[in-house]
């Protein structure tokens, strides 16, 4: 079985974060180990307090994992602060490994959860050492200082990313307004992009699509998929877990980690040129 890891915060909710990867890596039958980079009290209504971890410690962890395991795919969510991204990058940039960012900076329900100063560290010391970055457009605004309206702003900002590094960037496009449909955009190195479509789903149960979206991409990279079909089967994953809600709390409920298996992975992800 292949070992995978998530460094990222932990929420006591059990719909984003930590939590949301390890049932991910479950689900898609990988190995899921974790580098906690800060405890979160949270719920489906919002975070009301954030407690990282010092940056020695979590670098302690990751030591830890690397010293035992064949760690196949790295993934990286709430990192809170320059220090805790600084120690993470130190080690990375001496290792091989696939890379997934997910750049987490606000909660579902507005909580920040990356300090200002952290966004630079984040730019200039993370991002190039990313096989695949995954920012939402509000994410990707923050990165990048462009103002996204259009699709043709979302082509800009992709080509600001890519000049940072990393092999692949996918913008998510959940934030447009669209009565039907959700569409993602992927953009690769080469000169290669392409859109995702996929039917909207009207629902408050999103808490943790970024976190499961990623976490299911360093799964499937994990084991092996190459890098364009590790993109399409975590689209169908997240889409899955978000039609099939579970339907918990009062706010902003999770997503359905079981959804992937329970549906066989049935679902038809709409691919075209961007």
């Amino acid at each position: 079985m292949h070992v995978v890891t998530t460094i990222a915060g932990s929420d006591s909710g059990g719909g984003a974060g930590i939590q949301a990867d390890l049932k991910t890596f479950q689900e898609l039958h990988v190995f899921g180990t974790s580098v906690i980079t800060a405890l979160t009290a949270q719920n489906t209504l919002g975070v009301s307090g954030v407690l990282p971890i010092e940056a020695a410690f979590i670098q302690q962890q990751f030591f830890a994992l690397l010293e035992d395991f064949d760690i196949r795919a790295v993934k990286t969510g709430m990192l809170f602060s320059a220090d805790i991204i600084h120690s993470i990058a130190q080690i990375l940039q001496h290792k091989q490994l696939p890379l997934v960012v997910d750049p987490v900076m606000i909660a579902k329900g507005g909580a920040s959860l990356l300090q200002q100063q952290a966004i630079e560290a984040m730019r200039s010391e993370l991002l190039p050492l990313a096989t695949i970055l995954t920012p939402n457009i509000p994410e990707a605004e923050t990165l990048t200082g462009q103002h996204i309206e259009t699709v043709d702003d979302i082509h800009r900002a992709a080509q600001t990313l890519l000049q940072v590094g990393g092999q692949c960037i996918i913008i998510k496009g959940g934030h447009f307004e669209c009565s039907t449909t959700a569409t993602d955009y992927v953009f690769f190195q080469d000169g290669r992009a392409w859109m995702m479509t996929m039917p909207r789903i009207e629902t408050l149960n999103t808490h943790g699509t970024g976190c499961t979206f990623s976490a299911a991409l360093t799964a499937f990279l994990g084991n092996g998929l190459p890098i364009e079909q590790a993109i399409i089967e975590a689209k169908k994953f997240i889409h899955l877990a978000i039609t099939h809600d579970l339907k918990l709390g009062h706010g902003h409920g999770p997503t359905n980690h079981f959804a992937y298996q329970q549906y066989q992975g049935s679902c038809e992800v709409i691919v075209h040129e961007a």
